[in-house]
């Protein structure tokens, strides 16, 4: 019989974790131990000494419907004695077709082309160089540079670094990266005394503006997370600046590229962010969500506009980029299965109320001495704690576990990003044990 300690020692031994300081791992250390998984059942992870953790950030964004979806299971048992892979080059297939067929249908026709990898930093560095490299065919060859917002995150990769504006990933790589310029955030949590979202969207808007009427001659594309930052701690904006942004780019021939990759697939409330203020990108980013958690996948949806650019008899004109597993089948048959969940349990009707449940549950934490700007979109939600303690999150996620609950704060913001199948039960144990955790970290 396996046990949390044996498979705790391997782990050590031969796995290099990500985004992880290993030492505090270490056994000798005990400052943030490992925790076995040995098995999941929808919301609910368990190790292998038969404790249970509810996993309240599904698992890094990406498990939507909890684990071992009974529907998304059979469709993936069905795929496997069809087909597991082939190369995308040259040859398609049946689930890649009906998964690029059914997401265009999903933006209206608007984005009506595909292109597929592994995971959202590659579905960055995709949407960057088709960006760049359309305004090359174009002839527009002093379009070489991208804006980004202050506070951005799209992915730890080289080029992905080159928009993200996060101190702890990029400046270890400064040197290998070609930094892109970043304009003001809109993010809610800056308003003035007085000042409303949608003046302080505005406002970040105008600075953009004043950028753009500068330097569109060299500005291939804007970047942006649509309306949540979340690996800057979930920072929430309204959806105005996106309204902006859109008219700015359309006024100064920029691309806008929205990153779904974490706040697509219903988490926002609609199934794609961007929706909710009425627009349409250039190039859209998806993974994490799309296919259910299950198996690695990244899309980048664009128009026919950028498509055509790149439709020569000339191959250096093509769109030169491939993954050795592009498009894999399982992964889009996954992909499918969700968006048949979507489809047939009309969840993001349900998410609503799911939502509602949500904020009425953490409202208390409101009133908390230490607690800032309780916020919430859809089914993401979170709070900014007062403390000075720069262990504070590693505090949180050790209590938390204690109690539980698998949540791992982004410094001083505590977020919850559920599933969901959660129960109404469950928001109540998730929210009521977070503020134990919460209690118990600020008192240690």
């Amino acid at each position: 019989m396996i046990r949390n300690s044996d498979l705790l020692q391997r782990s050590l031994a031969a796995v290099w974790h990500p985004c992880t300081q290993m030492k505090q791992h270490a056994a000798a250390v005990e400052a943030l131990p490992l925790v076995p998984v040995a098995r999941g059942k929808g919301v609910w992870l368990y190790d292998f000494d038969g404790r249970r953790y509810l996993d309240g950030i599904s698992s890094w964004w990406v498990n939507l419907f909890g684990h071992g979806h009974p529907g998304i299971n059979a469709a993936l048992r069905e795929q496997l004695e069809e087909l597991e892979h082939v190369i995308l080059a040259g040859f398609t297939h049946r689930p890649v077709v009906e998964l690029s067929e059914r997401l265009s249908a999903l933006t209206g026709g608007t984005l009506g082309h595909c292109f597929y990898a592994s995971d959202g930093a590659s579905a960055t560095e995709i949407a960057l160089k088709m960006s760049f490299h359309s305004w090359q065919n174009r002839g527009r060859t002093a379009k070489q540079e991208f804006l980004c917002l202050a506070g951005s995150y799209h992915g730890e990769t080289v080029g992905a670094l080159a928009v993200t504006d996060v101190a702890l990933f990029k400046d270890a790589y400064a040197p290998l990266i070609r930094v892109a310029r970043t304009v003001p955030t809109p993010d809610a949590r800056l308003a003035e005394a007085g000042e409303t979202p949608v003046e302080v969207a505005r406002r970040a808007a105008a600075v953009l503006e004043g950028h753009l009427q500068r330097h569109h001659q060299n500005i291939a594309a804007l970047i942006v997370e649509p309306l949540i930052q979340c690996a800057s701690g979930m920072a929430m904006y309204d959806p105005e600046y996106l309204r902006l942004a859109r008219s700015l780019c359309d006024r100064y021939e920029v691309h806008l590229i929205c990153d779904e990759i974490a706040v697509g697939c219903g988490r926002t409330g609609t199934f794609f962010a961007h929706q909710q203020a009425a627009i349409r990108p250039d190039f859209l980013c998806l993974s994490k969500g799309i296919s259910g958690g299950y198996l690695p996948l990244s899309i980048v949806m664009t128009t026919d506009a950028v498509y055509a650019d790149f439709y020569d008899d000339s191959t250096r004109r093509g769109f030169l980029h491939s993954h050795s597993y592009t498009g894999n089948a399982l992964a889009c048959r996954a992909a499918l299965a969700t968006l048949d969940i979507f489809a047939d349990e009309q969840v993001i009707d349900t998410n609503r109320a799911l939502a509602a449940h949500l904020g009425d549950c953490l409202q208390p934490l409101a009133e908390h001495l230490q607690v800032r700007h309780l916020r919430q979109r859809g089914m993401i939600a979170a709070f900014d704690v007062v403390s000075d303690d720069p262990q504070f999150s590693q505090r949180f996620y050790r209590y938390a576990l204690a109690n539980e609950i698998l949540l791992r704060p982004i410094g001083n913001t505590v977020y919850f990003m559920p599933p969901y199948v959660i129960t109404d039960e469950e928001c109540k144990f998730l929210v009521a044990r977070a503020t134990v955790a919460l209690e118990a970290a600020l008192r240690s």
